[in-house]
């Protein structure tokens, strides 16, 4: 049922220092902009300059509507762009009301709720956004049931990471994923109940970070399918969209680009050298092609680090605790479990 279990000791709000540097702090968040943007307010309450930066790519990505909410509260944060990298002055708590839109991403609501019982913020989320409103729910939720006078908390399964193994035995592989989350905070638990695909998806509508594991197995659909309000994946870890269609092409699929909607076709697919642009979601998503297709190819697999570590494990691993699937590596050289750790 767990395959860990993390002690969380707590220190009375006090926030650590770095002796060896005690001027500013540097914190590197690589691509991960839930932790950019969750330690963006996190750090506004502690009692340091924190130097907040990350990949180039995550430089590129939205910060700009949490900034200004944090600096309306009076934190000063230093960026050229309200974008990363920025200098955070954290000076404690600052009680106050608080707006933030979610039409960008939920994420800037996410962080600021979770930090506001120790800030003092009153937050306001503002915008009406499909896409993003089941996650700012979650967190909502995940804050009040949190025990925050200590004791245990079970940390719910990530459907988002399930869904590859799901669509493992949508492809004819003899799976059975555990313990499937059911308290329908995830939008991405829905995933096993819209396959086989339906014409249309929306990841406005149905589906989260898993529209493109279904993209990526809509090739092996029955009819076309298309996948509409994708724009949001356009300003992720790469320009997901435009990704997604050159790499399933490059496996000889029909894929149309119509406005933020993918429109992909039955095809026969065959093997390919797949660029993963430093993204993990792509590297799994086609590690499910090559669940079915000979000779998928995967450059720069270890990007599955940033949220499934063992996640190339767990496909070689023998029946009952992985898939038994066969790997190589660039030499031709075959790959066991013990290889294949992102770690």
């Amino acid at each position: 049922p767990a395959n860990r279990t993390v002690t969380v000791v707590g220190s009375g709000g006090r926030f650590p220092i770095d002796d060896r540097n005690p001027g500013t702090i540097d914190i590197y968040v690589a691509t991960a902009g839930t932790a950019a943007r969750f330690l963006a307010a996190f750090l506004c309450l502690g009692r340091g300059t924190y130097r907040l930066h990350g990949s180039a790519r995550m430089h590129e990505r939205p910060q700009a509507p949490l900034t200004q909410a944090l600096r309306s509260l009076g934190y000063r944060i230093d960026s050229a762009n309200d974008r990363l990298p920025a200098l955070i002055h954290g000076s404690e708590a600052r009680p106050g009301h608080i707006r933030v839109s979610v039409n960008e991403s939920s994420q800037f609501a996410s962080a600021l709720l979770l930090a506001s019982r120790n800030g003092r913020w009153e937050v306001e989320v503002e915008g009406d956004d499909d896409e993003e409103t089941p996650y700012v729910e979650m967190t909502r939720r995940l804050v009040e049931t949190f025990p925050h006078a200590g004791g245990d908390f079970q940390v719910e399964p990530d459907a988002s990471s399930g869904s590859y193994f799901i669509a493992a035995r949508a492809l004819g592989h003899d799976v059975e994923v555990k313990h499937w989350p059911q308290s329908g905070m995830q939008v991405d638990g829905e995933f096993p109940w819209f396959l086989p695909l339906p014409a249309e998806l929306s990841r406005t509508r149905d589906l989260g970070d898993s529209i493109m594991t279904a993209i990526v197995l809509a090739p092996f659909a029955a009819h076309p399918v298309r996948f509409t309000n994708l724009g949001r994946l356009r300003v992720q870890e790469c320009e997901r969209v435009l990704a997604l269609r050159t790499e399933l092409t490059k496996c000889g699929a029909r894929v149309e680009e119509d406005g933020d909607a993918l429109i992909v076709y039955p095809s026969a697919l065959h093997g390919a050298e797949i660029e993963t642009y430093n993204d993990h979601r792509m590297a799994m998503c086609f590690a499910v092609v090559g669940m079915a297709v000979p000779a998928i190819t995967l450059l720069e697999p270890s990007c599955v680090r940033k949220t499934f570590p063992n996640f190339f494990e767990k496909l070689a691993a023998p029946l009952p605790v992985g898939l038994g699937m066969r790997m190589l590596g660039p030499a031709g050289e075959f790959l066991g479990a013990d290889d294949l750790s992102a770690d």
